[in-house]
């Protein structure tokens, strides 16, 4: 019944009598609790220190009244929006955490907020059950899960993304006339995602793609000035929307509205790759990031996303894009899932054409993780309504056989904590599989808890530093060391000379043969390691030139 509902455009609405409904809340509130009891597990990225600075610097031309204006003009950062530091700089001063632990706390109720919205926006899409296998879908997901507590750019524009989807999805349904409070999520979803990163401009092209869709849906049905004029009005109700999206746009990203062409050259400066290249690992083979595959992002989605979501996820877009040509659907209902599917499959589909420097792993492409997640909820919703056509054992069977799927991440995101964002599936062979295959711990977030060993060990053999600072050599991201180590401890790149070396387990940092003092490992890989290499001659960390 509920299928047959949401065909016809009708939205089901929110009940905690209904199971589904129910189910949700506890996964939200289960998320919740875990993100508060291990937030202060999370190491800092290579980003980290640099994206806290850009934070206090907004929070300086706000408090200047843009007098104080370093941050419009800040590394390359003043590019991108700083929403998420801003607003963590601001927890900072309020919450009685240390500042990097803020972050971590920051990034996870940001990225529970993007668990909403994907929530509500399969669960319009596809009733409550789709709603529920949705979030499930996102919440099981180890990279999202992991990016959302340490990732200070892709992790808030994923949820950011969500939000504006979901305003859409809402817009089209309410067509050709959206009510007040889906005009105002419109404006803010809209200027969070170009106020994050400029290519969130993307996203005209998936309401372009729905509101094509109804506009031919109506003019089949009523003639082309009909279909036209019910268009105008839809546009015609949605510009306050815009108006309220470049207020957002300009609190979280200032730069954009210094000069009304500034996102213009946000655009033309990420149109070409800005840094320069490097090699990263993919499929065995060391390849430079302006040279990675087209087979690149659909390879590492395939082996870095669980399977039951890589299963439901392609069944779902398939599903989505099949019932947005059926006819006797509501247009309202196929707009919704052209608008979805599209936004999920577009960038792929643009990216695997264009082939742009791709690097790190999948966290460029996050922003597509939730609305592969609602199509997910979409397939698997409608596994359950066939099952229950066939019986009450039918349906039993395959809510076991779906409960079941989503075991696996489960036990993956407890067992590798706390460095869920280096996933790969059982396809892959899990990390260990991946191991030497693919990029793991590329953030460096394992520095924490090396760090900490590090320390400990010289704590339980009374060894204080020998009237300076430890010297110590560090493989990976330096500031995320300083932090670990703390004030005992001086870092450089050079070895010789140095007490210790605190090596990542990645392919360009050397193996030093040399007493082992800690180590971090997860399922048998190593993701950082510190030796003692006192009275020992190094003459380099790396085994490829020095990526600093």
């Amino acid at each position: 019944m509920e299928a047959k509902d949401v065909q016809r455009g009708l939205v089901p609405r929110f009940r905690f009598a209904n199971p589904a409904d129910t189910t949700a809340i506890v996964v939200l509130l289960l998320v919740g609790a875990a993100a508060a009891l291990t937030f202060r597990d999370y190491g800092l990225g290579w980003d980290d220190y640099t994206h806290w600075q850009y934070g206090d610097l907004l929070l300086a031309l706000f408090g200047s009244g843009f007098a104080d204006r370093r941050a419009l003009n800040f590394v390359n950062l003043y590019f991108y929006g700083g929403g998420f530091d801003m607003l963590a700089a601001l927890f900072a001063k309020a919450l009685p955490f240390d500042l990097f632990a803020v972050r971590r706390l920051t990034g996870a109720a940001v990225g529970i907020v993007g668990l909403v919205a994907t929530w509500r926006m399969g669960r319009r899409i596809g009733g409550p059950w789709s709603g529920l296998i949705a979030l499930a879908l996102l919440a099981a997901c180890p990279l999202y899960y992991g990016h959302m507590f340490m990732n200070p750019k892709d992790a808030p524009f994923a949820a950011a993304m969500a939000l504006l989807l979901l305003a859409l999805v809402r817009a089209f349904q309410e067509y050709p006339q959206p009510r007040i409070g889906t005009i105002v999520l419109f404006g803010v979803g809209l200027g969070l995602i170009i106020g994050t990163r400029i290519i969130g401009g993307m996203a005209a092209l998936y309401a372009a793609a729905a509101l094509l869709l109804v506009v031919t849906a109506e003019a089949r049905a009523s003639g082309a000035g009909v279909a036209a004029g019910r268009a105008g009005r839809f546009i015609v109700w949605l510009l306050p929307g815009l108006v309220i999206a470049y207020l957002v746009m300009g609190v979280v990203w200032p730069w954009s509205v210094v000069d009304p062409l500034n996102p213009w050259h946000a655009l033309e400066y990420f149109s070409e790759f800005f840094e320069k290249p490097w090699k990263e690992v993919f499929a065995g083979q060391l390849v430079q990031v302006t040279d990675m595959p087209r087979t690149y992002l659909l390879t590492l989605l395939a082996l870095q996303m669980p399977e039951v979501f890589v299963t439901l996820a392609t069944a779902g877009a398939i599903l989505a894009f099949v019932n947005a040509a059926r006819r006797d659907i509501a247009v309202p209902a196929r707009a919704a899932l052209m608008l979805v599917a599209t936004a999920a499959t577009l960038p792929i589909a643009i990216t695997v054409v264009t082939r742009p420097a791709m690097y790190n792993g999948i966290r460029h492409f996050m922003f597509v993780v939730p609305p592969l997640a609602v199509l997910g909820g979409f397939a698997g919703a409608r596994l359950l309504d066939w099952a229950a056509q066939r019986g009450r054992a039918a349906l039993v069977a395959a809510s076991a056989v779906l409960a079941l799927a989503f075991a696996p991440p489960v036990i993956e995101l407890v067992r590798l904590h706390p460095y869920q964002y280096t996933y790969f599936n059982g396809v892959a062979g899990g990390v260990a599989g991946a191991d030497g295959r693919y990029m793991l711990d590329f953030w460096g977030l394992s520095f924490k808890q090396a760090g900490a060993a590090l320390r400990a060990v010289l704590t339980e053999r009374n060894e204080k530093p020998p009237g300076r600072p430890w010297k110590i050599a560090v493989c990976g991201p330096h500031p995320p060391a300083r932090i670990a180590l703390g004030p005992d401890f001086e870092l450089s790149w050079d070895p010789a000379g140095a007490d210790f070396a605190l090596m990542l387990g990645t392919f360009y940092c050397a193996k030093f043969d040399a007493p082992l003092l800690a180590e971090v490992e997860r399922e048998g890989v190593v993701y950082a390691r510190a030796y003692d290499i006192r009275g020992r001659s190094f003459s380099t960390l790396f085994t490829l030139p020095p990526v600093q």
